[in-house]
């Protein structure tokens, strides 16, 4: 037998942790960012020590689980973005009420601490794909962003709607003008699909903020009145029913397409190709290499 074994024999399939980028992706995202404000708001109406408690062990406790799957599994992984959202929430707060920083500081400076995260991301991985997703470092990285975003959309947000005094409402159609810049630079003008995405995931947080606060601050600041605990609990029931219905259907599970395997060795084991004592007298060419299923973003 001359003929090397197929490649689908050779290279073992490495699972990603993350979703495929679909439309319920972008909806179960504004539905945390909204939560994380509100309940953020919420929690700490309540108690403060009781909400960092909550925060910080819940955090912890998300991306323990999250870290220790083999692949993505829809209620682990939404699970750790609602804890993310709720505590880059209380992060960026907390900075802002505990020290007395302004937002106009804050922003910027979330925004430096999300271009560091990149930039080291990129500099060790060569790519900030989503779809790359398949070592522990690389999933550390995303997780750093995905924390540092929050916080950042959280500064972004209160920016604008308090600190400039544009209001929650007015705040929602401006974050939603700017989120239509990445959508429709990668639908029509071919911008960069791993730019596009990172831009409008960061854009998402201020913008589900902002309708998280307009529906639960009072209207002397712009609201409708609804409660924090009120909006946190509708939000909450639509965000469960929404994941177990990807759980279910695994509507959002990665396509072979975007699944990396390792690499083939580039001189396999001399017996896939000569299990005989002597070689064939007439060995065949291998002109086509075993394909590099690759793990980036077209």
């Amino acid at each position: 037998m001359s003929d090397p074994l197929p490649t689908r024999q050779i290279a073992t399939k490495t699972l990603t942790k993350v979703p495929e980028i679909i439309v319920i992706f972008w909806v179960l995202k504004l539905l945390t960012t909204g939560m994380g404000e509100s309940m953020s708001d919420f929690l700490g109406q309540q108690s403060v020590p009781l909400a960092a408690v909550i925060g910080i062990f819940g955090l912890w406790f998300a991306l323990w689980l999250q870290m220790r799957q083999r692949e993505y599994r829809a209620p682990i992984y939404w699970f750790a973005v609602m804890m993310v959202a709720i505590f880059g929430t209380m992060a960026a707060d907390g900075i802002h009420d505990g020290a007395s920083i302004p937002y106009a500081v804050t922003t910027p400076v979330f925004a430096c601490v999300v271009a560091a995260i990149f930039f080291v991301w990129y500099r060790s991985e060569g790519t900030l794909s989503i779809h790359s997703i398949t070592t522990r470092r690389r999933e550390g990285f995303y997780w750093a962003a995905v924390l540092g975003t929050f916080a950042l959309g959280t500064a972004a947000g209160d920016l604008t709607a308090i600190s400039l005094k544009i209001g929650f409402f007015d705040s929602v159609l401006l974050f939603a003008a700017i989120i239509a810049v990445p959508a429709i630079g990668w639908w029509r003008f071919n911008m960069n699909p791993i730019l596009a995405f990172w831009f409008a995931y960061v854009v998402t947080r201020p913008l589900g903020a902002s309708f998280a606060d307009w529906f639960s601050k009072p209207p002397k600041q712009s609201g409708l009145g609804l409660g924090d605990g009120p909006v946190s609990a509708i939000a909450l029931v639509v965000f469960i029913a929404l994941v177990a219905y990807v759980a279910v259907t695994k509507l959002d599970v990665q396509g072979e397409r975007h699944v990396a395997a390792p690499h083939p060795p580039l001189h396999p084991h001399p017996s896939l190709h000569h299990p005989h004592p002597h070689p064939h007298p007439h060995p065949h060419p291998h002109p086509h290499p075993h394909p590099i299923l690759e793990a980036e973003l077209d």
